[in-house]
């Protein structure tokens, strides 16, 4: 009878984090965070990124801390409701309180050259 109780208390676990790793999943497929964006200074133009490819102010691309390379992502100002779709492809912004560093390009379909920063909201799309 114990052996089959401890089997009974297995399945159930591997149910329990099987359930706890699809839940999970879910979430990051449809996580929005919300913070404040900038955007890369000029001097960056052709510089590496930390995906290897060469930085450009006019494409739409986003440096994000800790999104996989590759991922899309839609970043929108909820003060506005204006918005951009770009693709994660460095590392960072290194500022407190800022989520997400935007090429110009970007950063000018969200109206927020002359401000340098804007709340965003960042939802991911892949």
């Amino acid at each position: 009878m114990g052996a089959r109780k401890r089997l009974i208390r297995t399945i159930c676990l591997a149910a329990i984090v099987t359930c706890s790793a699809a839940n999970s999943a879910f979430a990051h497929e449809t996580e929005i965070q919300e913070g404040v964006a900038s955007f890369y200074s000029d001097r960056f133009q052709g510089a590496t990124t930390a995906s290897g490819e060469p930085f450009d102010q006019q494409a739409l691309t986003a440096a994000h801390p800790s999104l996989p390379f590759g991922t899309k992502v839609l970043v929108t100002r909820p003060d506005t409701g204006q918005e951009v779709e770009v693709l994660i492809n460095d590392r960072g912004p290194f500022v407190q309180g800022r989520i997400i560093d935007l090429s110009k390009r970007a950063a000018v379909k969200l109206g927020m050259l002359r401000r340098g920063t804007a709340p965003v909201m960042v939802t991911l799309l892949d």
